[in-house]
């Protein structure tokens, strides 16, 4: 039997997907309850490398809770600089000179915003350890692991979210306000400075405010660093030649409005 050889192309997006991967910090447990060491293993996080070797170099670091593309991004906010000697001090400071030890949660799924989990956590685990931090993977069946983070079992852990609604509360609200602990909140973070720049700009309509509001909340949520946020890939699309008009969704979805065979 001869195969069917189909003709077809790539077609590269031409803007960064509405979706974000992260490593939440459970801030209840120690010692990354302390800013410092969060700083650290923030600081000790080779971004480009892993965008380079998780994503093919098709992505960019993320910086913000949230894609460059969702109005209200705070764009004047900035990643510390990948720096291990710099992370070192900063365990110094926080009296662990000699590291200590975690466990790094790593997904068992894969998913646009993260094609590769087991690879991102392994690169992570190799820049933790050069500054003394041995952290032991740790992952679970998709459902188990969600269940446990959730009820705050978690050390650090992988996540991720892609927007499904086009609102700044999608991102802020859902995976870090204060009620969304036993949810979304992996970090068990809960600012009250932040919960209510976020729930003010929820009450109102006027977008200029929620802008205001929503902009400050994300200096909050990078000075107290709940996450590392790792990266936004970019969507890629494998499409038959024959195929017209198809286009790419930024939400990560197959939509096929207005599109014919030729």
């Amino acid at each position: 039997m001869v195969g069917v050889q189909i003709e077809f192309f790539v077609l590269h997006g031409d803007r960064l997907s509405y979706a974000l991967r992260n490593i939440s910090y459970n801030v209840k447990h120690k010692p990354l309850d302390n800013l410092a060491v969060r700083r650290a293993l923030d600081m000790a996080i080779n971004k480009k490398a892993i965008i380079e070797a998780v994503y093919q170099g098709m992505g960019q670091p993320a910086v913000a809770p949230m894609p460059p593309t969702q109005w209200s991004y705070n764009k004047n906010l900035k990643d510390a600089a990948y720096n291990t000697a710099a992370a070192k001090a900063e365990l110094v400071k926080a009296g662990f000179p000699n590291g200590f030890e975690t466990t790094l949660w790593a997904m068992p799924v894969q998913r646009p915003y993260n094609p590769n989990a087991k690879l991102m956590a392994e690169m992570i685990q190799a820049d933790w350890a050069k500054i003394g931090v041995k952290a032991s993977i740790t992952t679970y069946e998709w459902g188990e692991y969600l269940k446990r983070a959730k009820a705050g079992e978690i050390d650090a852990g992988m996540f991720g979210w892609t927007g499904d609604n086009g609102d700044p509360d999608n991102w802020l609200g859902t995976n870090l306000s204060c009620e969304a602990i036993g949810g979304a909140n992996y970090a068990q973070w809960c600012d009250k400075s932040f919960d209510k720049l976020i729930t003010d700009a929820k009450r109102t309509t006027d977008v200029k405010q929620r802008t205001e509001m929503y902009t400050k909340a994300q200096e909050i949520f990078k000075k107290e660093l709940p996450w590392t946020t790792i990266a936004h890939s970019t969507v890629n699309v494998p499409v038959r030649k024959s195929v017209q008009n198809f286009k790419i969704s930024p939400f990560g979805l197959m939509a096929f409005y207005g599109v014919s065979i030729k």
